[in-house]
C-alpha cells in the first residue's frame, strides 16, 4: 500500500521526470516512509534530492524558550533553502502529519510569528507556487499519536489509519493512478458547468447560523485538484475559485475545528463587512484565531471559496482529522488570506496591480476553515439568473 502511495505521489501528483530535482519536506516521525520514497525516486533517475526534516518536539521546546525577536532571526524558521530549489525548478513534496495537542502550551503570538518568518523567507518559492511554475503537492502521513487521537478504541491504531488513507486515496485498487485520472475527468465536467454559469455572486445559508454572501472576481475561473498537470493536494475532492476579497458580507460559522500550527480553534464564527472580518469569537482558541486574522494587513480578508460535497469520501469516514488537508476535503470551506492567481482568466498576462484590482488577495498567509454542513444551501447569481448550486450540502449539477 505504501509503495502505491509513493508511486501515486511521484508519478501522478508531481509527474516527476528523470533529472528533476526533488525537495521533500517531512516530519522526523515519518523518516522510514521518506527513506522508501527516496529509494523509489532514485530508481526513477532522480539524483538531486533535498530532505528538509522537521522535528516537532525540538520546535516545541524552541518556541517555548525563544522570545518573539529571537524567533525572527533563528535559523530553525528560515526557509531560504526552499528558494534555492525553486530556482532550480524542483518538484516540491510536502508530507504533512499532525501531532495533536503538542503546541497547546505555546503562546499563540509565537506560533503566528514562526509561521510568518517561514513564509517571508521563501518568496521565490511562493511566487512560483502561486503561478503554477513548479510542481508541488501536499499529502499526509499518519503517526502513532495522531492515530491514537483518531482511533482511541482500536487495538491497531496505526494500521487503521493507513487503511483509512488507502480508502480515501484509492490505494486499495489495482491502479490508483487510473482511478484518480477518472475522478479528475468527472471533476472537469463540474468545473466546466460552473465556469459556463459565469457566477457573479454566492449566497450561503445553514442552520448553524451562516448567512453570508460574496462576489467573485469578474474574471474568476473555477479550478480543481489538478493544477496544470499536477495534483497539488492529495486527497482532493474540492472545486475552488478566487473571490473579490473586498466584497464579503455576513456571518459564517465553523463546522469543524481548525488546527493551526498545532493549536486548536473550536466553534468559531467570523463576521464580515465590506470584505473584512469585523467581528469574531471562538469557544476555544480565540487568541490564535486573532493572530491568524491579524497576521498581515490582508489576512482579515478572504482569498478562496471552495465547494465540496457533504458526501465526499472523507466526510463518509465520520472522522474529524484536525488536519486541514483532510478536513477541507470533507466540507465546503473558505480561506482567509491569499487568493489563487491561476483562478483568474489570462492571469499570466497580468501584473500584480491589475490582479489586485480584480479582487485577488495578496496576503502572505492562507488559512482554510470549514463551513460545510448537511443542510448548507448555496445560491448563485449567474447568466441564467439566480439558481441553487448546492442543496443539502451537495452540488446540484444540471
Amino acid at each position: 500500500m505504501q509503495k502505491k502511495y509513493i508511486e501515486l505521489l511521484l508519478k501522478r501528483c508531481l509527474c516527476i521526470e528523470e533529472g528533476t530535482p526533488l525537495f521533500i519536506h517531512y516530519n522526523k516521525l515519518n523518516k522510514d516512509f521518506v527513506n522508501a520514497l527516496v529509494e523509489y525516486a532514485k530508481n526513477m533517475g532522480i539524483t538531486d534530492i533535498y530532505l528538509d526534516e522537521e522535528d516537532s518536539e525540538y520546535l516545541h521546546d524552541l518556541l517555548n524558550k525563544l522570545s518573539l525577536e529571537e524567533i525572527e532571526s533563528h535559523e530553525a524558521f528560515n526557509c531560504k533553502c526552499w528558494d534555492e530549489y525553486a530556482k532550480k525548478g524542483a518538484a516540491f513534496l510536502m508530507l504533512d502529519t499532525t501531532i495533536p495537542k503538542l503546541m497547546e502550551d505555546i503562546d499563540s503570538e509565537k506560533i503566528a510569528k514562526s509561521s510568518f518568518v517561514r513564509r517571508k523567507t521563501k518568496p521565490v518559492y511562493k511566487e512560483k507556487q502561486l503561478k503554477s511554475l513548479i510542481p508541488w503537492c501536499i499529502a499526509a502521513l499518519p503517526n502513532e499519536e495522531w492515530a491514537k487521537d483518531l482511533f482511541p478504541k482500536s487495538d491497531n491504531k496505526l494500521e487503521d489509519f493507513w487503511n483509512t488513507i488507502a480508502d480515501i486515496c484509492m490505494l486499495n485498487s489495482d491502479n490508483p493512478i487510473e482511478n484518480w485520472n477518472n475522478l479528475l475527468e468527472k471533476q472537469k465536467k463540474t468545473i466546466k458547468y460552473l465556469n459556463e454559469l459565469e457566477i457573479k455572486k454566492l449566497y450561503y445559508k445553514n442552520e448553524l447560523g451562516t448567512d453570508f454572501e460574496i462576489k467573485l472576481s469578474e474574471k474568476a475561473l473555477w479550478k480543481g485538484a489538478c493544477t496544470g498537470k499536477w495534483i497539488v493536494n492529495l486527497p482532493s475532492y474540492e472545486v475552488f475559485t478566487t473571490p473579490d476579497y473586498k466584497t464579503a458580507n455576513g456571518i459564517v460559522y465553523s463546522s469543524m475545528p481548525l488546527l493551526y500550527n498545532g493549536k486548536e480553534i473550536k466553534d468559531f464564527y467570523l463576521e464580515f463587512k465590506n470584505g473584512k472580518v469585523s467581528n469574531f469569537d471562538a469557544k476555544e482558541g480565540k487568541d490564535i484565531l486573532k493572530e491568524i486574522i491579524n497576521s498581515d494587513e490582508l489576512s482579515s480578508y478572504l482569498g478562496e471559496v471552495a465547494l465540496v460535497n457533504y458526501d465526499s469520501p472523507i466526510s463518509k469516514t465520520n472522522l474529524i482529522f484536525k488536519n486541514t488537508l483532510f478536513d477541507e476535503n470533507a466540507s465546503c470551506h473558505l480561506a482567509l488570506g491569499s487568493g489563487f492567481i491561476e483562478c483568474i482568466k489570462d492571469s499570466k498576462n497580468l501584473e500584480q496591480e491589475e490582479l489586485e484590482k480584480l479582487g485577488v488577495n495578496f496576503s502572505k498567509n492562507h488559512v482554510d476553515f470549514m463551513i460545510g454542513t448537511k443542510d448548507l444551501i448555496i445560491e448563485a447569481d449567474t447568466n441564467k439568473g439566480k439558481i441553487v448550486i448546492m442543496k443539502d450540502g451537495n452540488l446540484v449539477i444540471n
